[in-house]
């Protein structure tokens, strides 16, 4: 292994020669994993180069064909979630895994022994009191009665979050845990893990976002195709050399240059109204990336799916290449050739438990169908490939199940679904959500291409520096109106955030 570096004492956990296989697929190949006491440890690579499953096997939940696991320098084994609770682990999952219909104290408790009372029963003033106390620790306080279901994204992983904390473990993994998050939510869980730092716990943190791992990260250990190929200081690398080491050579610029310029308007947004929010009103160009900036709650989620056909419009009305568009759910929206990328790729963009091909089919099935009844499943499988190759997917084969892609990849075959299709407008909501550097050059590259081919993209995104990186002009939104359309030429993060604020004309 490249760059190796330890630090000095034992380590608090050490994992070598782990080997994973499923199936005919090898997902880590001997990989290895030092964690000393009292830091920060990155844990960094692309979708697909293995963290996943090593975590899962940390946390019990895969068994290793082969590995030799130390725990405070003594052999130790992990064949169960139980096992690793008494080795001292707890874990934030990238999957939120709240039950919708539970409290907000039980999801907290989800797995964990309920405080009991008398006869047995559950104590639920108690339940409510350790949950609170978990929550405080986030600076969150949220009703613990209130379903999950009914909570915002940020405080679902709030709760999730509080999870890893209602035992006293000596190492967090903690895989993705700002996905969800508001910036003041990321500040105060990087104040915990500062705390949790200051009294002698590990934390093993799992992100794509590299400021935040040359932020609060001690250590780095960056894996590929399933091996570890080096671990360093953070303070010995930079961005540029760790994308290097991720993906095995240089990235080159972070956003692929435009293919075209923007052309007559395909969609006239005027006065559209919806549950929540001010009217929205303004023009999508052919060609052109629209982005949309805003904070938290802005409306940017509920504008995209207003405009897809996903939630109904209260008032107002869309012109699509000047007639009347106004879908009712989402089947108008695609028949018109409107077609939404959710935000949440695997409970609305995706089945799971669906080879690809078919994932890749499902919109376009009347095409593909013979007398409009009998799927041709030949050319099901030669056109799933057509879209497959064009987004550069990494599987298998078709036949493998979508859930069992890595995120940047499960992200391609959302966007090759629309690849079938004469795609006039395409609404993206967070696209690079969970996806690794290189898998979201590739994402930009396919949005480049259908822009070229005269697609109008409205691209929603809490990345400002993904916004200013595609988009032609950019709608900041405000209280769930527009506050202001600039243009993206000398456009800055400052400006944008002034005018997220209200303070634009300031």
């Amino acid at each position: 292994m490249e760059g190796r570096t330890e630090p000095s004492g034992t380590p608090v956990l050490e994992i070598e020669g782990l080997v994973k296989s499923f199936g005919g697929v090898r997902a880590l190949k001997g990989a290895s994993l030092s964690l000393a006491r009292g830091e920060v440890h990155a844990l960094v690579g692309e979708n697909g180069a293995g963290k996943s499953t090593l975590i899962k096997v940390m946390a019990g939940i895969v068994r290793p064909d082969a590995m030799t696991l130390k725990v405070d320098g003594r052999a130790a084994a992990i064949g169960s979630g139980a096992d690793a609770e008494r080795l001292g682990l707890s874990f934030i999952h990238q999957e939120l895994n709240l039950v919708p219909y539970f409290g907000v104290a039980e999801n907290v408790f989800l797995g964990k022994p309920y405080p009991r009372g008398a006869f047995g029963l559950i104590d639920r003033r108690e339940l409510d009191k350790r949950a609170s106390a978990a929550l405080a620790e986030l600076g969150v306080s949220v009703p613990m009665k209130v379903p999950a279901a009914r909570l915002s994204r940020g405080e679902q992983a709030m709760t999730a979050i509080a999870r890893a904390f209602t035992c006293d473990a000596s190492i967090y993994v903690m895989d993705e845990p700002t996905a969800s998050l508001t910036d003041v939510e990321i500040e105060r869980l990087f104040a915990v893990i500062s705390r949790l730092k200051a009294a002698g716990k590990t934390i093993l943190y799992v992100s794509h976002r590299l400021d935040e791992i040359f932020s609060i990260c001690d250590r780095v250990t960056v894996m590929r195709d399933g091996e570890t190929v080096t671990n360093m200081a953070v303070r010995d690398t930079d961005p540029a050399s760790l994308i290097r080491h991720m993906i095995g050579r240089s990235l080159g610029d972070s956003f692929p240059p435009p293919l075209s310029a923007p052309g007559a308007t395909v969609l006239s947004v005027e006065a559209l109204a919806r549950a929540r929010g001010k009217p929205v009103s303004f023009e999508l160009r052919s060609g052109e990336i629209l982005g949309v900036a805003g904070l938290a709650g802005s409306g940017r989620s509920s504008l995209l799916k207003a405009m897809g056909g996903a939630t109904r419009a209260t008032g107002g009305s869309m012109l699509l290449r000047g007639r009347p568009f106004a879908p009712r759910k989402p089947r108008d929206a695609i028949r018109a050739g409107v077609v939404l990328v959710p935000e949440e790729r695997r409970d609305q963009g995706l089945v799971l438990g669906r080879p690809i091909a078919e994932n890749i089919a499902l919109p376009n099935l009347a095409r593909l169908s013979r007398l409009g009844v009998f799927l041709d499943r030949r050319a099901e499988r030669a056109k799933a490939g057509e879209a497959a190759a064009s987004v550069r997917l990494k599987a298998a084969s078709l036949a493998q199940k979508a859930g069992q892609l890595s995120g940047g990849n499960q992200q391609k075959v959302v966007f090759a679904k629309w690849l079938l299709d004469d795609v006039q407008v395409l609404l993206l909501d967070e696209p690079s959500r969970g996806v690794d550097v290189g898998a979201r050059y590739e994402i930009y590259r396919i949005v480049r291409e259908m822009a070229a081919k005269g697609a109008g993209i409205v691209l929603a995104s809490s990345d400002l520096t993904e916004v200013l990186g595609l988009a032609d002009r950019v709608m900041v939104m405000r209280d769930g109106g527009v506050e202001a359309i600039l243009e993206n030429r000398g456009l800055d993060q400052e400006t944008v955030l002034r005018h997220c604020y209200g303070e634009g004309s300031k």
